[in-house]
């Protein structure tokens, strides 16, 4: 595919002339932190972004039936929209309208085993996360492949990220490759480094950038404002 003709398909030929932070090569584009207006764009190091066509979702692990899954079957599970704010430990927050499939969707196809109590989710760039089972459950969690009802883009983690609305941006994985069902929890990778392994979102402060004011936090768990 020529690069013209890949980048329409992203949707991001005009992005590198707004945002400088987007840096191309040949064929893809580097993704890396900015502060993009509305919504601000968060990765652990910069990395390529990976090619939907040629992507699958690998599942693995402690589960009946493995396999490789396309952007395409994903997309033909039963749909789920839902609005809410995504949280980060940076103290700001930003609110979207994600459409995905539950994990229930997926798990009736793949069907985990008793044991596995986990999920540890890997990324194109290497980033990693251990969830439990029933986080990965819950109705108000998602797998996402769209954002504000257009294919989710690729500063935003396409072709498929993880939306879990009560805990912080670091839980949210994005450009998920692997799924992996284990029976034992491991240390995410910002937990390494003295963050919460449960990432649930703390009473506190937060800016909200739709907002543009601070709200102070006075429940834990998902944001609702």
């Amino acid at each position: 595919m020529k690069r013209r003709q890949f980048l329409k398909y992203m949707g991001i030929i005009s992005i590198s002339a707004c945002y400088p932070e987007f840096v191309l090569s040949k064929e893809r584009i580097i993704l890396k932190n900015y502060d993009k207006p509305g919504f601000y764009v968060r990765f652990y190091k910069p990395f390529e972004a990976p090619e939907i066509n040629r992507w699958n979702l690998i599942v693995t692990g402690l589960c009946q039936n493995p396999g490789r899954f396309s952007l395409k079957f994903l997309q033909s599970l039963k749909k789920t929209t839902q609005v809410s704010r995504m949280k980060c430990v940076e103290c700001w927050s930003a609110k979207a309208k994600w459409g995905g499939f539950r994990a229930k969707e997926l798990f009736n196809i793949v069907k985990p085993k008793q044991e596995a109590k986990y999920l540890y989710i890997s990324s194109e760039d290497k980033y990693y996360e251990y969830i439990p089972i029933d986080v990965i459950l819950h109705p108000r969690t998602l797998f996402v492949y769209e954002m504000n009802d257009r294919p989710l883009p690729a500063e935003h983690g396409a072709p498929l990220r993880l939306i879990i609305p009560s805990k912080y941006g670091y839980k949210n994985i994005k450009t998920i490759v692997k799924l992996e069902f284990i029976d034992k929890e491991g240390i995410g990778y910002w937990a390494q480094f003295g963050y919460s392994n449960e990432g649930t979102i703390q009473k506190g402060r937060d800016f909200p950038l739709d907002i543009q004011k601070v709200i102070e936090i006075e429940e834990k768990g998902e944001l609702k404002y």
